[in-house]
């Protein structure tokens, strides 16, 4: 998915004066895991760290614009699998 097509995603997440909650969390996860990619926003009144809210969901951060973040899911290597360039 390229950059410009990131403002067409439409929010599927939003956070309330509450905050980001357990179950929020789980949420975001759950949507993850279908749509691979998700756009959350947050309401003014509410503090919250995008860095934060992607290490708890397990996801990378993509984007952050004013009061929405972009998440997508992380990418899990096989097992045996080595990362290092040779």
């Amino acid at each position: 998915m390229s950059r410009e097509s990131y403002q067409d995603l439409k929010p599927t997440v939003w956070v309330g004066k509450r905050g980001i909650t357990n179950v929020m969390i789980d949420e975001i996860r759950r949507q993850l895991k279908d749509r691979k990619i998700i756009k959350v926003r947050w309401l003014r009144n509410t503090e919250l760290d995008p860095a934060e809210v992607a290490a708890s969901a397990g996801a990378v951060l993509v984007e952050v614009r004013g009061r929405t973040l972009v998440l997508r899911e992380q990418r899990r290597l096989p097992t045996g699998h080595n990362p290092r360039n040779i």
